[in-house]
């Protein structure tokens, strides 16, 4: 391999969100919720707000990381051809279909 190729840059961006721990947290909050359910009210106070703060900051850091992103790509993809890749009537297994 050649040092001096460089890999393209890329022209297409795919939004991938940052390691949280809300997810985690959030779960937590719901289990807390369901154990409050048979353990007592105080377990199902905490759990739901646990829960619903967790959820709430989630969802805005979501947002947040959303509204940075760009509005238009630049594409360079190539353009699909107009004609079938295969001949009507052809054997996908490579041989002549039978008539």
């Amino acid at each position: 391999m050649s040092g001096a190729r460089q890999p393209p840059e890329p022209s297409e961006l795919v939004y991938v969100p940052g390691p949280s721990w809300l997810p985690g947290l959030t779960a937590a909050g719901l289990a807390g919720l369901l154990v409050g359910l048979f353990a007592g009210w105080p377990w199902a106070v905490a759990g739901g707000i646990l829960m619903l703060a967790a959820l709430r900051a989630w969802i805005r850091r979501t947002g947040d990381e959303l509204a940075r992103l760009p509005r238009e790509q630049r594409l360079s993809a190539a353009v699909l051809p107009a004609v079938p890749l295969r001949a009507p009537g052809a054997n996908p297994a490579g041989g002549k279909a039978d008539r």
